[in-house]
């Protein structure tokens, strides 16, 4: 009977269904005393919020990472990150290679989901790929940053803050272990070092493109004529919005938090702050001294987010481009949505301004439950609700004021952003119904 019911859950619903046995167990594990120095049981919330932040590579906390967990609290955490960013279905494929056990038909199709590829085909080899290049990029990650780390540190404790932090950068989760310079300052003591910023924005970016683009990348090396369309349009957008985010940083910070800084460290402060916006949580700038239009334009980054297949949150570069595009055909008056000599498929079109309304709804309305039930400046809330959505973990400090209906409203959000808030409305309605008599067609005015 249970293996019956299993077969009729779909793909979205497996991986929904994943992510929260994901979240439950890390709960369960992050509430027993061995898990918080104070050698107590962690409230059930706190547990509960800081497991669905870490299995979907969040990053908000409503208690300090490194005060507040023990080594054993804080290896939970990382490990649900390392789920989280590279997909449970990624880590059941591991282990299937290991212990050299087929991988059914229906697993493949779970894999293909669950990293968003095209094609089922190879998928097994792309997942080789992908953990091989995690583990590869995330150990090189780890020596720059222990070597940096150590320093200061020693070298056993610099070698553990060079593993932690490199996986949260990679994964794109913006958990730190600074606490033990001042609770949640993430990598603002670091705003002006090079190896720092530049370790992490690599392994933020490099996390966030996505595995389609990895294996495009590594088959073609530096031939763009010869990438997927696909690998185009997430290059290019990256590389826009990494600039344009800079340079939009400093225009409005330039007076504000940025006023004293030298030249290098503002340069870093723009660059990370453009970086980390789109997905990773980390910040070398305090987020709540920023001015109102430094927040929302770090909203407008969270909302747009990472790339698709990628460990990155939001409604996705090729989602905002798409748009983008049939936006301007629509303005000049041409066939077809069109983009490095090739046509945009009217599904992706469709898909498009389906993941962009959902997102956009379900922000909204969390900004007006948590402004109803709480007294919390617009501004912040607007920063903490798209955080969550965009899986990000930037937060202006209200996180910890959240009362109880707020917290379950944000991890809510993180859930939904996780595992595509489109993805989630659909595991309730998988199966399409056709009706057997269409309705009369008539047209309406828009706009």
């Amino acid at each position: 009977m249970v293996r019956k019911q299993r077969k009729q859950l779909s793909q979205t619903q497996t991986i929904a269904l994943g992510f929260l046995f994901i979240i439950l167990t890390g709960t369960v594990l992050l509430m027993l005393p061995i898990s918080s120095r104070s050698g107590e049981v962690t409230p059930f919330l706190d547990a509960l919020f800081t497991a669905v932040s870490a299995s979907c590579v969040t990053g908000l906390v409503v208690v300090d990472t490194y005060t507040h967990w023990t080594l054993f609290g804080q290896a939970v955490i990382l490990l649900m990150i390392q789920i989280g960013g590279l997909g449970f279905m990624t880590i059941g494929i591991l282990f299937s290679i290991l212990l050299r056990r087929k991988i059914s038909l229906r697993e493949r199709g779970l894999m293909q989901e669950s990293v968003n590829t095209l094609e089922i085909g190879g998928i097994i080899k792309l997942a080789r790929k992908i953990i091989k290049g995690t583990f590869l990029i995330e150990g090189i990650g780890a020596v720059v940053l222990a070597v940096r780390f150590g320093l200061e540190m020693g070298p056993w404790k610099g070698i553990y803050y060079g593993i932690f932090h490199s996986i949260s950068a990679f994964c794109n989760a913006g958990f730190d272990l600074m606490g033990y310079q001042e609770e949640y300052v993430s990598l603002v003591n670091y705003a002006g070092d090079i190896v720092v910023n530049v370790t992490i924005i690599l392994l933020i970016v490099i996390g966030g493109i996505g595995f389609i683009v990895w294996d495009d990348v590594t088959r073609h090396g530096l031939k763009f004529k010869k990438y997927m369309l696909h690998t185009k349009i997430v290059l290019t957008a990256t590389a826009v919005l990494i600039v344009t985010g800079a340079f939009l940083f400093w225009i409005l910070e330039r007076d504000n938090i940025l006023a004293g800084r030298g030249t290098l460290e503002q340069l870093l402060c723009c660059l990370f702050a453009s970086v980390t916006a789109r997905t990773a949580g980390f910040n070398t700038v305090d987020i709540a001294g920023l001015t109102d239009a430094g927040k929302f334009l770090n909203v407008v980054l969270m909302f747009i987010g990472g790339n698709p297949g990628s460990t990155a949150g939001g409604i996705k570069t090729t989602t905002i481009v798409v748009l983008i595009m049939y936006i301007w055909s629509n303005m000049k008056h041409t066939y077809g949505c069109n983009l490095f000599g090739r046509r945009l498929e009217n599904e992706s079109i469709v898909k498009a301004s389906a993941v962009f309304c959902t997102n956009l709804f379900l922000a909204t309305a969390a900004v007006l439950f948590i402004s109803a039930v709480q007294v919390l400046p617009v501004a912040d809330v607007l920063t903490e609700v798209f955080s969550a959505i965009g899986t990000v973990g930037m937060s202006t400090g209200i996180t910890r004021e959240l009362t109880v209906p707020s917290r379950i409203a944000i991890m809510m959000l993180m859930y939904c952003g996780r595992i595509g808030s489109l993805s989630f409305a659909l595991s309730f309605t998988q199966k399409k119904k056709t009706a057997p008599v269409q309705q009369p067609v008539e047209r309406i005015n828009i706009g």
